[in-house]
């Protein structure tokens, strides 16, 4: 029998476009046995049109994605999270509510690609970056053996890759 598929949950503070770029990276790569959610302490509420973008040109499902405040997550009928990691400074800084299950935590920080200004091939530029830089942490995320998925131990992984 298989193991049920670790829960990870991504923050950022407006959920727009680094923890949802994260969100849609692990569903696919993940094959199951990760699950990814996102949401952002201040959500705008809205998915950033190039962050469409960059996941359809990577062949990465854009399907049911939304921008959503954390407090879904924090509720006693959220999905248990195994393992929580913050993808801005922003929200790293931030008094996260007490999550069910008390999971790992991690920061992997990312300058924000919707902050670049300039013409629309140096901001869409910007964005492809941060998907690149993602896929090699969330690629390493996954590929850990099943005895790194213990909460410390996943804990400890997360956070080490955080500083790669």
């Amino acid at each position: 029998m298989s193991a049920p598929p670790v829960n990870v949950l991504f923050l950022c503070t407006h959920n727009s476009a680094r923890s949802l770029l994260a969100e849609a990276m692990l569903n696919h790569y993940g094959k199951g046995r990760f699950r990814g959610f996102s949401a952002g302490s201040q959500s705008r509420g809205a998915v950033h049109p190039l962050s469409l973008t960059v996941l359809s040109e990577s062949g990465i499902s854009v399907k049911g994605l939304r921008s959503k405040s954390w407090d879904e997550f924090a509720s006693p009928d959220a999905p248990r999270m195994d393992l929580v990691i913050t993808v801005c400074d922003d929200a790293a800084g931030e008094i996260c509510p007490l999550w069910p299950g008390q999971p790992a935590t991690a920061h992997w920080g990312y300058p924000d690609p919707s902050a670049v200004e300039g013409s629309e091939e140096r901001r869409i530029a910007a964005f492809r970056q941060t998907l690149i830089q993602m896929r090699r942490r969330i690629e390493l995320l996954i590929n850990l053996p099943p005895s790194a998925l213990g909460r410390m131990a996943l804990q400890d992984e997360a956070r080490r890759l955080g500083k790669a």
